[in-house]
Protein backbone atom coordinates (compact mmCIF):
# COMPACT_ATOMS: atom_id res chain seq x y z
CA UNK A 1 0.00 0.00 0.00
CA UNK A 2 2.67 2.28 1.12
CA UNK A 3 4.72 1.86 -2.57
CA UNK A 4 1.16 2.39 -4.66
CA UNK A 5 1.09 5.68 -2.45
CA UNK A 6 4.44 6.71 -3.11
CA UNK A 7 3.82 6.49 -6.99
CA UNK A 8 0.73 8.09 -7.12
CA UNK A 9 1.72 11.27 -5.09
CA UNK A 10 4.94 11.01 -7.89
CA UNK A 11 2.74 11.35 -11.11
CA UNK A 12 1.50 14.69 -10.54
CA UNK A 13 5.11 15.74 -10.73
CA UNK A 14 6.06 13.94 -14.20
CA UNK A 15 3.54 16.67 -15.36
CA UNK A 16 5.32 19.46 -14.03
CA UNK A 17 7.07 22.56 -16.39
CA UNK A 18 10.26 22.51 -14.29
CA UNK A 19 10.16 26.00 -14.77
CA UNK A 20 11.78 25.92 -18.05
CA UNK A 21 10.70 29.08 -19.65
CA UNK A 22 11.71 30.83 -22.75
CA UNK A 23 13.10 34.34 -22.29
CA UNK A 24 13.25 37.33 -24.44
CA UNK A 25 16.28 36.53 -25.81
CA UNK A 26 15.70 33.11 -27.25
CA UNK A 27 12.64 33.99 -28.27
CA UNK A 28 14.62 35.63 -31.17
CA UNK A 29 16.27 32.74 -31.92
CA UNK A 30 15.09 30.35 -34.41
CA UNK A 31 15.99 26.34 -34.48
CA UNK A 32 16.83 24.67 -37.44
CA UNK A 33 15.47 21.10 -38.01
CA UNK A 34 17.04 20.27 -41.59
CA UNK A 35 20.46 20.98 -41.96
CA UNK A 36 19.59 24.10 -43.41
CA UNK A 37 21.84 26.27 -41.58
CA UNK A 38 22.94 28.85 -44.28
CA UNK A 39 26.39 29.11 -45.22
CA UNK A 40 26.82 32.14 -44.76
CA UNK A 41 26.11 32.20 -40.95
CA UNK A 42 29.05 32.47 -38.00
CA UNK A 43 29.17 29.10 -35.99
CA UNK A 44 29.03 30.78 -32.44
CA UNK A 45 30.01 27.28 -30.71
CA UNK A 46 28.54 24.58 -28.95
CA UNK A 47 25.45 24.19 -26.05
CA UNK A 48 24.41 21.28 -24.39
CA UNK A 49 21.72 21.86 -21.67
CA UNK A 50 20.27 18.96 -19.65
CA UNK A 51 16.86 18.74 -17.95
CA UNK A 52 15.26 15.93 -15.37
CA UNK A 53 14.13 12.97 -17.60
CA UNK A 54 12.91 11.00 -14.80
CA UNK A 55 11.34 11.56 -11.44
CA UNK A 56 12.10 8.90 -9.37
CA UNK A 57 11.42 5.60 -11.29
CA UNK A 58 8.41 7.28 -13.70
CA UNK A 59 10.01 8.87 -16.13
CA UNK A 60 8.80 12.24 -18.30
CA UNK A 61 7.05 12.54 -21.80
CA UNK A 62 9.44 12.57 -24.18
CA UNK A 63 7.93 15.44 -26.40
CA UNK A 64 8.11 17.12 -22.74
CA UNK A 65 11.91 16.45 -21.99
CA UNK A 66 12.58 17.87 -26.10
CA UNK A 67 10.70 20.81 -25.77
CA UNK A 68 12.37 21.72 -22.43
CA UNK A 69 15.80 21.12 -24.23
CA UNK A 70 14.93 23.31 -27.16
CA UNK A 71 13.93 26.17 -25.14
CA UNK A 72 17.29 25.89 -22.54
CA UNK A 73 19.39 25.56 -26.05
CA UNK A 74 17.53 28.75 -27.34
CA UNK A 75 17.86 31.06 -24.12
CA UNK A 76 21.34 29.91 -23.75
CA UNK A 77 21.91 30.80 -27.71
CA UNK A 78 21.12 33.68 -27.26
CA UNK A 79 23.45 34.91 -24.20
CA UNK A 80 26.45 33.89 -26.55
CA UNK A 81 24.93 35.77 -29.42
CA UNK A 82 23.68 33.55 -31.87
CA UNK A 83 20.34 33.85 -33.57
CA UNK A 84 19.86 29.94 -34.55
CA UNK A 85 20.48 26.76 -33.24
CA UNK A 86 20.77 23.10 -34.54
CA UNK A 87 20.23 19.94 -32.45
CA UNK A 88 23.61 17.79 -32.86
CA UNK A 89 21.89 14.51 -32.07
CA UNK A 90 19.33 13.24 -29.87
CA UNK A 91 18.82 13.32 -25.89
CA UNK A 92 20.81 11.33 -24.45
CA UNK A 93 19.16 11.01 -20.44
CA UNK A 94 18.05 14.45 -20.45
CA UNK A 95 20.79 16.01 -22.30
CA UNK A 96 21.46 17.19 -25.70
CA UNK A 97 23.97 18.96 -27.58
CA UNK A 98 23.69 21.66 -30.00
CA UNK A 99 25.18 24.03 -32.24
CA UNK A 100 24.55 27.82 -32.01
CA UNK A 101 24.87 30.08 -35.04
CA UNK A 102 24.57 33.80 -35.71
CA UNK A 103 22.84 34.04 -39.02
CA UNK A 104 21.46 37.57 -39.16
CA UNK A 105 18.00 38.69 -39.88
CA UNK A 106 18.31 37.67 -43.79
CA UNK A 107 18.12 34.12 -42.79
CA UNK A 108 14.81 34.16 -41.51
CA UNK A 109 13.07 35.68 -44.57
CA UNK A 110 11.48 33.47 -46.91
CA UNK A 111 11.53 30.56 -44.89
CA UNK A 112 8.92 28.26 -43.48
CA UNK A 113 8.72 27.80 -39.79
CA UNK A 114 10.38 24.79 -39.00
CA UNK A 115 7.84 24.50 -35.23
CA UNK A 116 4.39 26.11 -34.33
CA UNK A 117 5.22 27.84 -31.23
CA UNK A 118 2.23 28.61 -28.56
CA UNK A 119 1.81 30.00 -25.27
CA UNK A 120 0.03 27.99 -22.76
CA UNK A 121 -2.21 29.09 -19.93
CA UNK A 122 0.74 29.87 -18.10
CA UNK A 123 2.33 31.86 -20.25
CA UNK A 124 4.87 29.55 -21.32
CA UNK A 125 5.82 29.04 -25.15
CA UNK A 126 4.87 25.58 -26.27
CA UNK A 127 6.07 24.34 -29.32
CA UNK A 128 5.07 21.54 -31.70
CA UNK A 129 6.68 20.24 -34.79
CA UNK A 130 5.18 21.17 -38.18
CA UNK A 131 4.32 17.94 -39.97
CA UNK A 132 6.66 17.19 -42.43
CA UNK A 133 9.65 18.59 -40.53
Amino acid sequence: MKRFLLILSAVPLAACSWGVKLDSGGEKVRTAWNQDVGAGCKDMGKVTVSVLDHVGPIGRRDLKVRDELEVLARNEAARMGADTVQPVGDPQDGEQAWRAFHCGPASREGKPAMRIEQRNENGAVETYPVKGN
